[in-house]
């Protein structure tokens, strides 16, 4: 994924609108209608909302005559995830040092 698509995914993930319209995708295909129920919003802001997660490569809109189901891609949370990931040592490092640190604490209080 290129940075600028990574970037994309990143801000569309950044509002708590469209993190709770993408969970409520993961649990299959829903129309706008649906998608805004929640919302205290009109249909056309949560349009907006759509477009910025399409963008972004992570919803795709079907057609089904007059149905327009959005459905979740995963694919761009896989490559977030990878991202994400690559921190992964950083953070085993600094909790393997605090277990360190804290035998060393716990060493010299029973001595």
């Amino acid at each position: 994924m290129a940075d600028d698509q990574l970037s994309k995914v990143f801000s569309a993930l950044a509002d708590p609108t469209r993190r709770a319209i993408l969970a409520r995708l993961a649990d299959g295909e829903a129309t706008v209608n649906e998608l805004a129920e929640p919302f205290q919003m009109s249909l056309p802001a949560v349009s907006k909302h759509l477009k910025v997660l399409e963008r972004a490569g992570l919803i795709t809109r079907g057609r089904n005559a007059q149905w327009r189901p959005c459905r979740l891609e995963p694919a761009p949370l896989r490559e977030v995830s990878h991202w994400v990931g690559n921190y992964q040592r950083f953070w085993d490092d600094s909790y393997q040092r605090l277990d360190d640190y804290l035998d060393r604490l716990q060493q010299g209080e029973s001595s």
